[in-house]
């Protein structure tokens, strides 16, 4: 009884500590891992450098061996943080999500506050995104075939790429390369800056305007989808009903989704393995991505 006893407190501390060393989005990295249920993903490449200028990486999850003469659409995937905070092998959940339904994913870094403030990040995911139109073949991916996502701050690159369509035509890519793009609990019209997160991101930026995702908004947009949590508080859910409204006016082909008491983190977390049965988040944002990748 007393080894009993003496294991479950050696467990529970452990576990404890690990709670508390481990970032989140790590703790559910390893979770997803070792919880049961097949996968057929792993990582195809990591540590590529897309950007000699900002120094910063990529990882590529996908199936393994695709077939030669059957590329797979790619998605790029933009994980959250505020701005300031994430790590692209913290988010190997989302990549294997998505791979085992049929993308090749990938994972790129951007650079983050207080090393540099908006528009850098947006920038640096441009560069990515130029990455992989000139690179994804050699990795089964079709560079004709690339949808964006991502969570939170993340959630924000993805639309501002989407819907401004300064930062990929200065990469040197055409906007029009984007079949689709899902937000996933993003910050879409925060001005006047409501939190210290926005406020240390966009603040230098001379013309605040510039960095609303909602001051783009535009009829021909690729099919975009938003989702939000209706307990989210750490990003309301009136970014995800304001952007959506009004996309919808100006006639874009908009879908919008609020999952019923799911919060900021939950959303990401419905990507994962332990915590799928929380909402159909992935499967929703999934399908949705493999039909705009498909659409001619």
């Amino acid at each position: 009884m007393k080894t009993l006893f003496f294991g479950f407190i050696a467990v529970a501390v452990v576990l404890f500590l690990f709670t508390r060393i481990v970032e989140p989005p790590n703790q559910l990295d390893y979770l997803d891992r070792v919880w049961p249920g097949q996968s057929n993903a792993e990582k195809l490449a990591s540590d590529i450098t897309f950007d000699e200028a900002s120094a910063q990486k990529l990882n590529i999850w996908g199936s393994p061996a695709p077939a030669v003469h059957h590329k797979k659409p790619v998605l790029v995937f933009f994980y959250g943080g505020g701005w300031a905070n994430g790590d692209r092998d913290h988010y190997g959940f989302a990549a294997r999500a998505y791979a085992n339904r049929g993308f090749v994913v990938v994972l790129p870094d951007y650079r983050k506050v207080p090393d540099v403030h908006f528009p850098a990040f947006n920038q640096d995911a441009a560069a990515a995104v130029r990455w992989v139109h000139d690179n994804i073949g050699r990795y089964g991916g079709d560079p004709d075939r690339i949808v964006l996502a991502g969570h939170s701050a993340g959630a924000y690159i993805a639309m501002m790429l989407t819907l401004d369509r300064s930062y990929l035509m200065a990469a040197g890519v055409k906007p029009s390369i984007i079949r689709g793009t899902v937000g996933l609990s993003g910050p879409y019209d925060f001005y006047p800056y409501d939190s210290h997160r926005s406020i240390n991101a966009m603040n230098r930026w001379p013309r605040p305007l510039e960095t609303q995702p909602i001051a783009f908004a535009r009829k021909d947009t690729p099919p975009i989808m938003i989702v939000t949590g209706t307990s989210d508080d750490t990003v309301k859910p009136r970014n995800a009903i304001l952007l959506s409204r009004k996309l919808h006016e100006l006639g874009a082909p908009v879908t919008f989704r609020a999952y019923n008491d799911l919060n900021h983190e939950d959303i990401v977390m419905a990507l994962s393995k332990p915590f799928r049965n929380k909402a159909p988040v992935l499967q929703d944002s999934a399908d949705f991505l493999m039909k705009a990748a498909d659409q001619q």
